[in-house]
């Protein structure tokens, strides 16, 4: 089964629309919201996977168009560099989606990088650029 990771921006006008809500069950599609700034009146930007098959994936892509979402592939990608990390933990706290993880046995960090949504948080937090965004 496809899946992607996608940034939706959609205007003002459709903040109070229930696009998820059509693209999961108008579409067959299974959306997992990983990120959400929405505000009422203003812009929104959701940063969700989806996934399905490809028809449902192409038919809930042109719903999408077609009420005047913009659609842009979720190009960052979160790096960590292992030698460069102290094991601070500074990283831990700070991560939404528990990508990065302490072992309690030796209280060491380690990075699943697909479990991370490109948030940046930990970036300004680690104080040995242990961590970098690429595009």
């Amino acid at each position: 089964m496809p899946k992607k990771r996608i940034v939706l921006t959609f205007p003002n006008r459709l903040v109070d629309q229930p696009i998820t809500y059509h693209l999961i069950r108008d579409h067959n599609l299974m959306v997992n919201i990983l990120r959400a700034n929405v505000t009422p009146k203003e812009e929104g930007r959701l940063v969700v996977e989806v996934s399905g098959n490809r028809k449902d994936m192409e038919s809930g892509m042109n719903y999408l168009n077609e009420i005047g979402v913009d659609i842009q592939s979720l190009t960052k990608d979160v790096r960590w560099y292992k030698d460069r990390c102290t094991q601070c933990t500074a990283c831990i706290s700070i991560c939404p989606s528990g990508a990065f993880i302490i072992n309690r046995m030796d209280m060491s960090v380690s990075f699943k990088k697909d479990k991370c949504i490109a948030c940046e948080l930990c970036i300004p937090v680690c104080p040995y650029h242990a961590v970098e965004v690429h595009f």
